[in-house]
């Protein structure tokens, strides 16, 4: 059976529809209001083989901010809903990403304990409309509400384009490794026996 699931989140911020396909083709259907945010995660879904639909009604007229944290919170809960209890999967997942002159390290442990480093700075305050310091709050919330440990190490780079691309396909990589189901792995990868 696929590891798929439905979230959807009202709030008088934001009105967010998403479909999450974990064992999916890397099929990505995305409208956020936002064109650069639809292309990051547009190449997570093509470079972690999900499949994505998502729609999003967020204030863009205040900024760029609730769209993007709630597209976070959103996609966090789904990775960890679309896993239920974990049983099978490899648990780690790593990828070195390289990018023109950018490159990234992503590191993931979905263990079930929130936890999140993020080391970049950023020369412009924007891409397209999209406010780059909002790259740390989307990671913070998908690790939050996933529960995932998430490392996110901008190694090299100059153009912050090549960076948050490289961070949204390193950590879709990271993912597709970490929740690839291993038939030697009978029940979950803990000494607990729980994640």
């Amino acid at each position: 059976m696929a590891r798929s699931t439905t979230v959807e989140r009202k709030t008088k911020e934001t009105d967010i529809s998403l479909i999450l396909n974990i064992d999916g083709i890397g099929k990505g259907e995305i409208h956020t209001g936002i064109g650069f945010f639809d292309h990051m995660l547009e190449g997570f879904a093509k470079h972690g083989f999900f499949d994505l639909k998502c729609k999003v009604k967020g204030d863009l007229a205040v900024d760029g901010h609730h769209t993007v944290e709630d597209m976070g919170i959103v996609l966090g809960t789904a990775i960890k809903q679309a896993l239920g209890g974990k049983e099978g999967i490899s648990r780690y997942g790593s990828f070195l990403l390289p990018m023109d002159e950018t490159l990234v390290l992503c590191a993931i442990d979905l263990c079930g304990r929130p936890f999140f480093s993020f080391d970049c700075e950023f020369a412009s305050d924007r891409v397209g409309e999209f406010e780059t310091q909002l790259v740390r709050e989307f990671f913070y919330a998908v690790s939050y509400s996933a529960a995932m440990n998430l490392h996110i190490k901008v190694l090299s780079g100059i153009n912050d384009h090549h960076k948050i691309e490289a961070m949204f396909k390193a950590f879709a990589k990271a993912l597709a490794m970490a929740v690839t189901k291993d038939p030697r792995i009978t029940s979950v990868l803990s000494t607990k026996g729980s994640l």
